[in-house]
C-alpha cells in the first residue's frame, strides 16, 4: 500500500494534495508533477511511502534539479515507485549502463563458450547467487541527500532516525502535520 502526497510551500504556509502515481514512469515526470503544484516556483516536496517498508522525499525548488532521499534503498528497489527514486546519478553508477552491459551480453553471447564448444558446468553455487540484477549496487538502508529538509527544521541526525510514521514526523517538523493529515 503506498501513500503519495505533495506538499508545497505558500507565503501563507504548506498547501498538501494527495496525488496519484500511475501516470509517473520516471523522476523527470515526477519532477514536473511537483513543479506543476509550485506557487511562484518555490519548495514543493513529493513524499512517497510504502507502509512501513520505505519513504522517500523529492525536494524541488524551482528549475533546480530535484534533491532526493529514501530511507531504504534495497527496499525502495523491489517497488516500482522506488525505482522512480533510484536513479543512476543517486546510486552511482554510469547512466544506462546496465542496459548496456545486458544489450551486450546478449548481442555477444557471453556464455564463457565458443561457438562449436560445449557449454561448461554450471558450477554456480545457489549460496552465491544475488537477489537480482541490483542486488550489489544498491545499498540496504539510507540512500540520497540527508541534508535536503535540514534548512525546512529537520536536521540530517533526525531524518537518518525515522522509521515508522516517518511522513508524519517531517510533516510536523515543518509545521504542516495539518495539511498533511487532510489529505491521508
Amino acid at each position: 500500500m503506498y501513500f503519495a502526497a505533495l506538499l508545497a510551500r505558500t507565503e501563507d504556509g504548506w498547501k498538501a494534495s494527495d496525488t496519484e502515481l500511475d501516470d509517473v514512469e520516471t523522476l523527470s515526470d515526477l519532477t514536473d508533477l511537483a513543479r506543476d503544484a509550485s506557487v511562484d516556483e518555490d519548495t514543493v516536496l513529493v513524499f512517497i511511502e510504502q507502509e512501513d517498508a520505505w519513504f522517500g522525499v523529492v525536494r524541488v525548488d524551482g528549475e533546480e534539479d530535484p534533491r532526493i532521499y529514501v530511507s531504504n534503498a534495497s527496499a525502495a528497489a523491489r517497488s516500482s515507485y522506488g525505482e522512480i527514486l533510484l536513479t543512476d546519478e543517486l546510486l552511482g553508477r554510469e547512466p544506462g549502463a546496465e542496459d548496456t552491459i545486458a544489450a551486450l551480453e546478449e548481442l555477444v553471447g557471453l556464455d564463457g563458450t565458443e561457438d562449436d564448444e560445449p557449454e561448461a558446468p554450471d558450477n554456480h553455487n545457489a549460496d552465491t547467487d544475488d537477489d537480482g540484477p541490483d542486488a550489489d549496487v544498491v545499498p540496504a538502508g539510507p540512500l540520497g541527500d540527508t541534508g535536503v529538509l535540514s534548512d525546512l527544521g529537520l536536521p540530517e541526525a533526525e531524518l537518518l532516525m525515522l522509521r515508522t510514521d516517518a511522513l508524519a514526523e517531517i510533516a510536523d517538523a515543518l509545521g504542516a502535520a495539518e495539511v498533511l493529515e487532510t489529505v491521508r
